[in-house]
């Protein structure tokens, strides 16, 4: 998922609308009459973003030929630009040649003690290796799972705590370059090891009976910040809302005020859980004793850099929940751009990163977290491609950090590479299809580019981006990378996301042959 559209001021600060379904405006209409040459469609291309209101953008765009390897257009290619959750392109590359497609992780159930007559004698481990969907399509029961598991094996008993562990991620579960501003949104979870139902919870305002009341403020699950303080008040029928959620940073308290007029409907919140990994330990908890199994000691949480790792030697599984495949997780990340998806990708390819380099001997002296392992084997990937340093530096998986900084000549080579995978078809099928599903499903639609461009998206405050893959009129086969950074639109303008659909629609409607 994207970044909000709106700013959110540091010290995750917000004064929000209630959640908002974004309806994109139509396409900018396409010219009448097709490009058919090269320069009919690079001067159709200038005329789009050497329009006025673009003054003080940037802007970086490759378009080459698939078929023939030409150029048919380029503008600032080698230009350094944030990209955005196009930056997922790169993490999808790396997934695929190292992990997968068909890879999985699991998160385990771990008894730490002997059992006898129907108890546990020690703690119970709730270990957690990177799946980021547990708890979500796949798994909504993978608590009452587990739990039936224990009572299989006529376990009635734990006389010990229950350990949820998310230390198979080294490093901290926040992506190097995220802002502080962003932390409370569902957009920028913590990237834990444990993580559940997405890392996310719903907060809900509903206005009282009359003015003066106290509104009601319930949180989803209510475990998933720790601490809320409510000053959100209700007041007159038709008065403007003002809901404020404020979280300091490393807090745990989650601060609502302002005020809600009675008689409106309930406003929604989608916010960052604190600690994923204790979230998923109380729903664990609650499982069990729905099934008939007494828990003697506490939830407890074990991050890293805490370790006990000597427990996990001796450890005896009980059960698992198998994660999706890594090729079903990158589908899903891609289509909605989810930015805990990736970045938990990033950091499974890291680890598998550092086990290799540790059992060749080529590890380098020194700590190295997960993510950086991830991105130190995707650097080493980008080598073999040809892409040069200068042209893709990128410091976490998801895009977006704005630390992240690629050009569109690097995204199109990528995309190049790619398309002469095993893997191609399948990629192709994961990215957004205009008018058709994904981050695109509202975009192009009665345009020659509906269901012809496949592109991963990228929005953040001053950038918008696309690229990806589309067969022209004309039958050629084009991969393409538009960029635009430190957009201010004039009032009243519209998003350069209509322009960067204008740009596509011209490339699906180029009627120039390979």
């Amino acid at each position: 998922m994207h970044r909000y559209p709106w700013p959110i001021t540091a010290l995750l600060f917000l004064a929000l609308c209630p959640a908002l379904a974004l309806a994109a405006a139509p396409s900018a209409p396409s010219p009448a009459t097709p490009a058919a040459t090269p320069t009919e469609l690079a001067s159709r291309i200038d005329a789009l973003i050497d329009a006025p209101r673009f003054g003080g953008a940037d802007w970086g765009i490759e378009i080459v030929s698939l078929d023939s390897g030409h150029t048919l257009y380029a503008h600032q290619p080698e230009r350094l630009l944030e990209p955005a959750s196009t930056a997922k392109l790169f993490t999808a590359a790396l997934v695929l040649e190292k992990l997968g497609a068909d890879g999985h992780t699991s998160t385990r159930l771990l008894a730490r003690g002997p059992v006898v007559r129907g108890r546990l004698h020690g703690p119970l481990v709730l270990y957690g290796m990177g799946d980021p969907t547990l708890g979500t399509e796949d798994s909504t029961d993978w608590a009452d799972h587990l739990a039936t598991t224990l009572v299989e094996r006529g376990i009635r008993r734990i006389d010990g705590d229950l350990i949820a562990d998310d230390t198979y991620f080294q490093g901290p579960p926040i992506g190097a370059g995220w802002e502080v501003g962003d932390l409370l949104g569902a957009f920028a979870v913590p990237a834990a090891a444990l993580s559940v139902q997405e890392n996310a919870a719903w907060l809900t305002i509903t206005p009282g009976t009359a003015a003066g009341d106290a509104a009601e403020v319930v949180l989803d699950p209510p475990f998933a910040i720790p601490d809320m303080s409510s000053r959100v008040l209700t007041t007159a029928a038709g008065s403007p809302p003002d809901i404020n959620l404020y979280r300091a940073p490393g807090s745990d308290t989650l601060y609502a005020f302002g005020s809600v007029p009675t008689g409106s409907a309930t406003m929604r919140y989608h916010l960052a859980m604190t600690d994923p990994a204790r979230v998923a330990g109380e729903l664990l908890r609650n499982a069990l004793a729905r099934h008939g199994i007494t828990l003697h000691g506490r939830v407890q949480v074990l991050h890293w850099p805490e370790e006990d790792g000597a427990y996990l030697a001796g450890a005896v599984e009980l059960g698992r929940v198998e994660s999706p495949t890594y090729g079903a997780i990158l589908e899903r990340g891609l289509k909605r751009s989810q930015n805990l998806y990736l970045q938990n990708l990033l950091q499974l390819a890291g680890v598998q990163a550092r086990a290799q380099a540790i059992a060749d001997g080529t590890a380098p002296d020194g700590f190295l977290g997960s993510s950086a392992w991830g991105l130190r084997a995707l650097d080493a990937l980008l080598k073999e491609i040809g892409i040069a340093p200068t042209q893709a530096r990128l410091t976490e998986g998801s895009g977006l950090s704005r630390q992240n900084l690629v050009t569109a000549s690097a995204l199109v080579r990528l995309l190049q590479y790619m398309a002469t995978r095993p893997y191609a078809a399948t990629l192709h099928d994961d990215l957004p299809v205009a008018g058709v599903d994904g981050s695109l499903i509202a975009r192009m639609r009665g345009t020659p580019a509906e269901g012809e461009v496949h592109a991963k998206t990228g929005s953040m405050t001053g950038v918008s981006a696309l690229a990806g893959y589309v067969t022209s009129a004309g039958g050629e086969h084009l991969a393409f990378a538009a960029i635009i950074n430190h957009d201010v639109p004039p009032e009243g303008a519209a998003s350069p996301s209509h322009t960067l659909d204008a740009i596509a629609e011209l490339l699906a409607n180029y009627r120039g042959r390979p």
